[in-house]
Protein backbone atom coordinates (compact mmCIF):
# COMPACT_ATOMS: atom_id res chain seq x y z
CA UNK A 1 0.00 0.00 0.00
CA UNK A 2 1.10 3.56 -1.04
CA UNK A 3 -0.06 6.44 0.62
CA UNK A 4 0.08 10.01 -1.80
CA UNK A 5 0.38 13.53 -0.11
CA UNK A 6 0.54 16.26 -2.15
CA UNK A 7 1.55 19.96 -1.19
CA UNK A 8 2.24 23.02 -2.78
CA UNK A 9 -0.65 24.06 -3.99
CA UNK A 10 -1.90 27.74 -3.70
CA UNK A 11 -3.19 30.70 -5.28
CA UNK A 12 -1.00 33.04 -8.01
CA UNK A 13 -1.51 35.24 -10.87
CA UNK A 14 -1.85 34.79 -14.47
CA UNK A 15 2.39 34.15 -14.91
CA UNK A 16 3.30 32.75 -11.93
CA UNK A 17 4.49 30.03 -10.87
CA UNK A 18 4.25 27.24 -8.51
CA UNK A 19 5.92 24.07 -7.65
CA UNK A 20 3.67 20.79 -6.24
CA UNK A 21 5.31 17.97 -4.50
CA UNK A 22 4.40 14.30 -3.98
CA UNK A 23 5.20 12.50 -1.28
CA UNK A 24 5.05 8.72 -0.80
CA UNK A 25 4.98 6.32 1.83
CA UNK A 26 4.74 2.70 2.70
CA UNK A 27 6.52 1.42 -0.31
CA UNK A 28 9.56 3.22 -2.67
CA UNK A 29 8.60 5.08 -5.26
CA UNK A 30 11.39 3.74 -7.80
CA UNK A 31 9.10 0.49 -8.55
CA UNK A 32 6.05 3.00 -10.01
CA UNK A 33 5.39 5.09 -13.02
CA UNK A 34 4.34 8.70 -11.03
CA UNK A 35 1.69 10.95 -12.82
CA UNK A 36 0.11 14.42 -12.03
CA UNK A 37 -3.62 14.48 -12.84
CA UNK A 38 -5.69 17.34 -12.57
CA UNK A 39 -9.65 17.94 -12.44
CA UNK A 40 -10.99 21.05 -13.24
CA UNK A 41 -14.82 22.29 -12.35
CA UNK A 42 -16.75 20.81 -14.76
CA UNK A 43 -14.32 18.61 -16.13
CA UNK A 44 -12.81 15.49 -16.33
CA UNK A 45 -9.59 14.10 -14.55
CA UNK A 46 -6.96 14.49 -17.24
CA UNK A 47 -3.35 13.64 -17.23
CA UNK A 48 -1.23 16.66 -16.93
CA UNK A 49 2.74 14.80 -16.72
CA UNK A 50 4.02 11.23 -15.78
CA UNK A 51 7.68 10.54 -15.11
CA UNK A 52 8.55 6.40 -16.09
CA UNK A 53 10.16 4.63 -12.42
CA UNK A 54 13.56 5.77 -13.77
CA UNK A 55 12.38 9.36 -14.81
CA UNK A 56 13.98 8.66 -18.50
CA UNK A 57 10.54 8.82 -20.05
CA UNK A 58 8.42 11.84 -18.95
CA UNK A 59 4.84 12.53 -20.91
CA UNK A 60 3.39 15.96 -20.61
CA UNK A 61 0.01 17.15 -22.14
CA UNK A 62 0.30 19.37 -25.09
CA UNK A 63 -0.86 22.39 -23.06
CA UNK A 64 1.53 22.08 -20.57
CA UNK A 65 4.81 21.66 -22.42
CA UNK A 66 7.33 24.26 -21.95
CA UNK A 67 6.06 25.61 -19.25
CA UNK A 68 5.49 22.29 -17.07
CA UNK A 69 8.47 20.06 -15.84
CA UNK A 70 8.19 16.67 -13.83
CA UNK A 71 11.01 14.64 -11.63
CA UNK A 72 11.18 12.90 -9.02
CA UNK A 73 13.93 11.33 -6.46
CA UNK A 74 13.53 7.64 -5.80
CA UNK A 75 15.62 7.91 -2.82
CA UNK A 76 13.44 10.57 -1.12
CA UNK A 77 10.23 9.08 -1.98
CA UNK A 78 8.91 12.09 -3.71
CA UNK A 79 8.10 13.92 -7.14
CA UNK A 80 7.43 17.27 -8.29
CA UNK A 81 5.60 19.56 -11.27
CA UNK A 82 7.20 22.63 -11.26
CA UNK A 83 4.47 25.22 -13.22
CA UNK A 84 5.98 28.18 -14.87
CA UNK A 85 3.52 30.94 -16.85
CA UNK A 86 0.85 29.56 -15.15
CA UNK A 87 -2.76 30.60 -16.75
CA UNK A 88 -6.50 30.70 -15.99
CA UNK A 89 -6.84 27.84 -17.67
CA UNK A 90 -4.81 25.32 -15.20
CA UNK A 91 -6.53 26.34 -12.36
CA UNK A 92 -7.75 22.57 -10.82
CA UNK A 93 -7.35 20.18 -8.48
CA UNK A 94 -4.35 18.19 -8.97
CA UNK A 95 -3.50 14.83 -8.09
CA UNK A 96 -0.33 12.48 -7.35
CA UNK A 97 -0.65 9.15 -8.67
CA UNK A 98 1.20 5.93 -8.53
CA UNK A 99 1.08 2.96 -10.80
CA UNK A 100 3.01 -0.35 -10.25
CA UNK A 101 5.08 -1.19 -12.98
CA UNK A 102 7.46 -4.10 -14.17
CA UNK A 103 9.27 -2.07 -17.17
CA UNK A 104 11.85 0.73 -16.19
CA UNK A 105 10.99 3.08 -19.51
CA UNK A 106 6.77 3.34 -19.34
CA UNK A 107 4.72 5.51 -18.70
CA UNK A 108 0.39 5.95 -18.83
CA UNK A 109 -1.89 8.46 -19.94
CA UNK A 110 -4.76 6.53 -18.51
CA UNK A 111 -6.15 7.21 -14.94
CA UNK A 112 -7.63 3.81 -15.30
CA UNK A 113 -3.99 2.40 -14.80
CA UNK A 114 -3.13 3.82 -11.91
CA UNK A 115 -2.83 2.43 -8.44
CA UNK A 116 -2.54 4.84 -5.93
CA UNK A 117 -3.68 8.33 -5.40
CA UNK A 118 -3.56 11.21 -3.65
CA UNK A 119 -5.89 13.52 -1.81
CA UNK A 120 -5.67 16.18 -4.35
CA UNK A 121 -4.09 19.88 -3.79
CA UNK A 122 -6.06 23.38 -5.35
CA UNK A 123 -4.52 25.41 -7.38
CA UNK A 124 -6.54 28.92 -8.79
CA UNK A 125 -4.74 31.14 -11.50
CA UNK A 126 -6.06 34.58 -11.37
CA UNK A 127 -6.20 36.77 -14.27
Amino acid sequence: QVQLVESGGGSVQAGGSLRLSCAASGHTLSSYVMGWFRKAPGKERRLVAAVSRSGGTTYFTNSVKGRFTISRDNFENTMSLQMNSLNPEDTAVYYCAALESSYTYYVSRRASEYDYWGQGTQVTVSS
